[in-house]
């Protein structure tokens, strides 16, 4: 179930919102006058959210180390355009 509350009750209600995060393993999401304006989450679930990318950002910059052509803009946006036009087509 998905944990909507006011920003207020993250000084008011702290103890309350750090139990529901790490307890729960759930995030909190944390309004200002009607809108969203973050989320609380625990460091587990932050990790288990970025741990993949650091990863691939790790083996990104070992292959750049050992290959001496780069890339423009153009040519990494197209490749990108490409591979997504070819997943949506399977």
């Amino acid at each position: 179930m998905i944990n909507i509350r006011p920003v207020s009750d993250l000084r008011n209600k702290f103890p309350e919102i750090e139990e529901i995060v790490t307890n729960t393993n759930s995030p909190v999401f944390l309004t200002k006058n009607g809108y969203g304006t973050m989320v609380i989450m625990s460091v587990e679930q932050y990790s288990s959210l970025t741990d993949n990318i650091e990863i691939k950002l790790d083996e990104a910059d070992v292959f750049s180390k050992n290959v001496q052509r780069r890339l423009s803009k153009d040519e990494v946006f197209n490749n990108i355009r490409k591979n997504i036009d070819e997943q949506s087509n399977i």
